[in-house]
């Protein structure tokens, strides 16, 4: 899994399916659809290349085409972008394709990698982790994160103060099974430096086929904390050799603490959560269920449609999340559920990789009053993306806002600071001690008396 997450499918009149996003991000104004014909009320500039753009004939007129032009620029006819704030002359663009064909060492440059190169480049320039352009394989896999099953190591990562780090480990992932852990800093991928590199890059070169294996070097903030002589903390370095697997993501557990107090744990906001977890919440009522614990540690989110329909289990018909844009609400999105839960005794737990979907569920039970949350600050992931797909399989994952809770509290970059903060410890981990989940319990004990 990937740190993007995907939302509710909204059909496209002319580029096919546009799908809003919220973990673990419009495409180039049409990318190269006026090449070839340049940009009106621009220099012209020099063509197209003409090894870009001729097409080689098969009819008796083959005799007169140049047989070493094979190509040629698709999208002819389509109007060139009319908003540009100033002009914008292609005739640099053209200039640098046709110089790096000629001119680079090693031959030849395959013209598709240039495109797709030039397309991640411009989505780079933005300057934001969550609006990138996938090529069509790194598309399919970003799609295929999403239903639930994939092969990797099992860990969610994004960009964190412009440094790449874990979001989250996925629960018994061969990520987790090694030690990784939420908010260490990727520093490099098989020898090779990471620290700044692209999230689309990273995941591709970590992700493979089941059965091999990727080294990944890690950087975790020292304990006690330690910083530099320039006020920079001192990140502890480890190498880890992960073995891939093929990752199915479970995304909701229902475990039975006893005493009517139950678990009700939801690792992804994937396809399947919201019928899962209907299924596990009447299982929990039917035992009679008198407190739930709503487990949202190491949760990168996912579908939004899927937190809102879970929150509707308690908040049915009231606002989840507000959508935000340059400083106004543009939509507000409402529970829809059975409110069964909305008079049940509610902790939720969370953690530094509760992310996107999760902040969204847990910061709306916090507005409302309906659960205590406890944990540590989440890890703060609330931007919006809207996900464009085109026909050749790439797309392109744009952030055009931000989710806020129901009394306008951000959550990109702040994330959700819990009612009781308690920590976890890497020994605590290790002794299979949970003092977040014990004082959940204990919370829910007291209430029932």
């Amino acid at each position: 899994m990937i740190d993007q997450q995907r939302v509710v499918p909204v059909p496209s009149p002319d580029r096919g399916p546009h799908r809003f996003i919220t973990v673990f991000a419009v495409g180039f104004f049409a990318f190269l659809i006026g090449l070839g014909i340049g940009l009106r009320g621009v220099s012209a500039g020099r063509a197209a290349p003409r090894s870009a753009i001729a097409v080689r004939s098969s009819s008796s007129a083959s005799s007169t085409t140049d047989q070493s032009f094979i190509g040629r620029v698709l999208g002819i006819g389509d109007a060139a972008p009319a908003d540009a704030a100033q002009d914008v002359d292609f005739q640099l663009f053209w200039n640098v394709w046709s110089d790096l064909k000629k001119n680079y060492y090693q031959q030849p440059i395959e013209d598709k990698k240039l495109l797709y190169g030039a397309i991640q480049g411009m989505t780079d320039a933005v300057g934001d982790p969550y609006t990138m352009y996938f090529p069509p394989a790194q598309a399919k896999e970003f799609s295929d994160s999403m239903k639930g099953e994939f092969s990797g190591i099992g860990a969610e990562i994004g960009m964190k103060g412009g440094v790449l780090q874990v979001i989250a480990p996925l629960p018994d992932s061969p990520a987790e099974k090694a030690g990784i852990l939420s908010r260490d800093v990727i520093l490099k991928i098989n020898g090779e430096d990471s620290v700044t590199m692209p999230v689309e890059e990273a995941v591709s070169k970590i992700r493979g086929k089941e059965g091999t294996s990727v080294t990944l070097t890690i950087g975790r903030t020292a304990k006690p904390p330690k910083k530099d002589a320039q006020g920079k903390p001192i990140l502890e370095t480890k190498e880890l050799k992960i073995v891939r697997e093929t990752i199915t993501v479970k995304s909701v557990k229902l475990t039975d603490k006893g005493h009517g107090i139950f678990v009700i744990q939801i690792s992804s906001f994937n396809d399947d959560v919201a019928d899962t977890f209907a299924t596990l919440e009447n299982q929990a009522l039917e035992k009679g269920a008198k407190g739930i614990i709503l487990d949202l540690r190491n949760d990168p989110g996912g579908y939004l449609e899927r937190a809102v329909q879970i929150g509707g289990e308690w908040m049915n018909g009231r606002v989840i999340v507000k959508q935000r844009k340059q400083g106004k609400i543009i939509e507000t999105f409402k529970g829809e559920g059975s409110n069964k839960l909305q008079s049940i005794p509610t902790v939720v737990l969370v953690n530094e990789g509760s992310a996107s979907a999760a902040e969204i569920l847990a910061g709306a039970l916090q507005d409302y009053g309906i659960a205590k949350i406890v944990g540590v600050k989440t890890f703060g992931k609330g931007s919006v993306q809207n996900v464009i797909d085109y026909p050749d399989g790439s797309s392109v994952k744009i952030t055009i806002s931000e989710w806020v809770t129901p009394k306008d509290r951000s959550i990109d970059k702040e994330g959700i600071t819990p009612d009781l903060e308690v920590k976890m410890t890497t020994e605590d981990y290790n002794a299979d001690r949970d003092p977040q989940l014990d004082k959940a319990i204990e919370i829910l004990s007291s209430a029932k008396h």
